[in-house]
């Protein structure tokens, strides 16, 4: 399905129709411009310019029950007096962005007189419009600057992202392959509240059954499967079989997958019950094709990459599940090594994957295949949502990742290092003060505001941890979190 935005413009009949053919007139353009310029992932869409109740209250629904609407933004080119709004903002449940803008750029001086002032009176309108928003406790992205400047029209892209995510949110569905891993805190969770909160529709499903699907692959399949890998992939493993395994292992998820319209999934090495390996290359290639994942039964941390996934529709760094593994604690070269048993996903692997199959040291099945690699350098951000009871929290932290300092020849698996900010101790222990979990999404293109942005839309607590970030100022934030978001 393709998305769009709609563009809402607020004004009223006090001025004449003559203004509001100019009012309407202005709106095609600055539409015109936003498209136009190609920083926009997706398309505005002018609706009209709207002047009493009924229409703001009509236009509201029809934005609610349009599948293919993403969010309302509006601007008010005048005057729009805000009682007309509150029927309308109180039925709408889409992402809503205020721009603070005005058509023109600069005040005609000499020529400046009643009539323009009347039209173009945004500065009047917009705080209008501000005070309404912000009297019914809506959830809303205000924007200002000058419409035509690339900067502002960055921020709606960025913002349109964060909307994309929340709409993400409410049309996933993950599916449990058995339980979480005993004992384990973090990947526990209440599923009901979330499907309250961001629409995540998380159930179990049988290992058991899911091991029939895995015999009954054709060889046929399992053919065009390594074919595929072949390509995409450097084969590093005399091991073959292994390898048609996890193509078994592949097809049979993406069919169960599929048949339950499912873009998630989790499973844990606890609960392999009728099956040879753990699915290490079946996970990782079907991360790359944009399904969610987390290891253990976490059930948060896959939904949060297929919302990531959707949030990063056309950039192309790329996005992976993580894991916060071992740390390197060389004094003035301090650093984390991310990594996971096996499945890490190649989006973001610096050089084209190797196949390797070796022992996984753990839960009593066959040696695995997997893909090893190194992670690509540059800036990035790891995101994590925990469940603090009865509400839920998202973090996200900045990164450095940089070139692992030696080799590893014997560590087979896919891994990132990285240098939190601000640096190694203050962001550990920011991210563990914060209750931020071992597993996390890491993605290069997204940025702190993208999820900022997001975690307002849905209504959940947001902390991030920058090179500005100080243990004491992060002490009295979360003490507040717990009095806004109990």
């Amino acid at each position: 399905m393709t998305h769009e935005f709609w563009f809402i413009v607020g004004s009223q009949h006090l001025y004449g129709p003559e203004v509001l053919k100019e009012v309407e007139k202005h709106s095609i353009t600055m539409e015109e411009g936003f498209n136009a310029s190609k920083i926009l992932p997706f398309k505005l869409v002018f609706k009209q310019v709207v002047t009493d109740p009924s229409q703001i209250t009509n236009i509201m629904k029809k934005a609610n029950s349009d599948d293919t609407c993403a969010g309302v933004v509006t601007w008010m080119h005048t005057f729009s007096p805000s009682k007309m709004w509150i029927s309308g903002l109180n039925l709408l449940d889409k992402p809503y962005l205020h721009l603070n803008t005005q058509f023109n750029r600069n005040i005609p001086f000499e020529s400046i007189d009643m009539n323009f002032m009347n039209t173009n009176q945004s500065a009047h309108g917009d705080r209008e419009h501000g005070f309404i928003t912000a009297r019914l406790r809506m959830r809303r992205k205000i924007i200002s600057g000058f419409w035509q400047d690339d900067t502002f029209i960055q921020k709606i892209a960025d913002w349109m992202r964060s909307a994309i995510g929340a709409l993400a949110a409410k049309e996933t569905n993950i599916m449990r392959l058995g339980d979480n891993m005993r004992y384990v805190a973090v990947t526990e969770g209440d599923k009901v509240e979330a499907e309250k909160i961001f629409g995540w529709a998380v159930n179990a499903y049988s290992v058991g059954d899911f091991a029939k699907m895995v015999n009954g692959v054709k060889e046929s399949q399992i053919k065009d499967k390594m074919d595929e890998y072949l390509d995409k992939y450097l084969l590093d493993t005399d091991n073959i079989a292994s390898v048609k395994y996890q193509a078994a292992l592949e097809i049979a998820l993406e069919d169960l997958l599929k048949s339950g319209n499912f873009n998630g999934y989790t499973n844990t090495f606890e609960n392999l019950f009728g099956l040879l390996q753990l699915p290490g290359l079946a996970t990782q290639n079907l991360m790359s094709k944009g399904y969610g994942f987390g290891p253990e039964g976490d059930w948060k941390q896959a939904a949060l990459q297929v919302m990531m996934g959707k949030m990063s529709k056309g950039l192309t760094k790329g996005y992976s599940f993580i894991e916060d593994y071992t740390y390197h604690l060389e004094e003035g070269n301090e650093a984390v090594l991310g990594a996971h048993m096996l499945e890490i996903s190649p989006l973001i692997a610096q050089d084209k994957p190797k196949i390797s199959v070796h022992e996984l040291g753990i839960g009593g099945k066959n040696p695995p295949a997997r893909l090893v690699f190194e992670g690509k350098e540059g800036d990035a951000l790891l995101v994590t949502i925990v469940d603090m009871g009865g509400r839920f929290r998202m973090i996200s932290h900045d990164i450095k990742v940089v070139k692992p300092f030696e080799p590893m020849p014997k560590l087979p698996v896919a891994r990132v290092m990285w240098r939190p900010m601000p640096d190694m101790n203050t962001g550990n222990e920011a991210w563990i003060r914060c209750g931020g979990t071992h597993h996390s999404i890491l993605t290069y293109d997204l940025k702190a505001q993208h999820m900022a942005d997001l975690a307002e839309i849905l209504g959940i607590e947001f902390i991030h941890i920058s090179k500005d970030t100080k243990i004491e100022d992060l002490k009295l934030k979360l003490a507040l979190g717990d009095i806004v978001y109990k």
